[in-house]
């Protein structure tokens, strides 16, 4: 039987942060929805990433819900560092991005939303973030990728 916090299936997202020219996208599971007036996300960043460098920096990022089909991108966004792979120069290869609100975003994402960082705290090997939804897009009506879909492709571990 799986550990009790790998029972529940979560949404699969990824995290496109910049500061200045330097830009960088992740995965990122960790997410939850935590007040609906005003709209706020906490988001868990891993420590020492560029993704939470960039977005610290830039004190807002955008969190991408990502779409069933976007399971292709587990390799490149959530096993590899955005220190030693320029991930966006291959994104940008495959013709998988555009912009939106100043960030380059992934194009086939389920939706996105741009976040502003209110808060944040240590949460031992992730940073927590309290983030205000700035604006939201719905970009696309499809099924979103889960965890349960990365497992059952053998993406993830049990």
């Amino acid at each position: 039987m799986k550990k009790p916090w790998n029972r529940v299936d979560l949404p699969v997202y990824s995290v496109s942060s910049r500061h200045g020219t330097d830009e960088n996208m992740h995965i990122c599971t960790y997410v939850s929805a935590v007040s609906m007036e005003p709209k706020r996300f906490m988001v868990a960043l891993f420590k020492g990433t560029k993704t939470l460098e960039l977005a610290g920096a830039e004190r807002r990022f955008v969190l991408q819900l990502l779409a069933e089909g976007d399971h292709g991108l587990i390799a490149l966004l959530g096993r590899q560092s955005g220190h030693q792979v320029d991930k966006m120069a291959r994104l940008r290869k495959r013709k998988m991005i555009t912009e939106w609100k100043g960030f380059t975003v992934l194009s086939n994402a389920a939706a996105w939303l741009e976040l502003s960082i209110i808060d944040e705290m240590d949460a031992g090997d992730h940073v927590m973030m309290l983030c205000d939804v700035i604006a939201s897009k719905n970009v696309q009506d499809t099924k979103i990728l889960t965890l349960d879909m990365l497992r059952e492709r053998g993406l993830i571990r049990n």
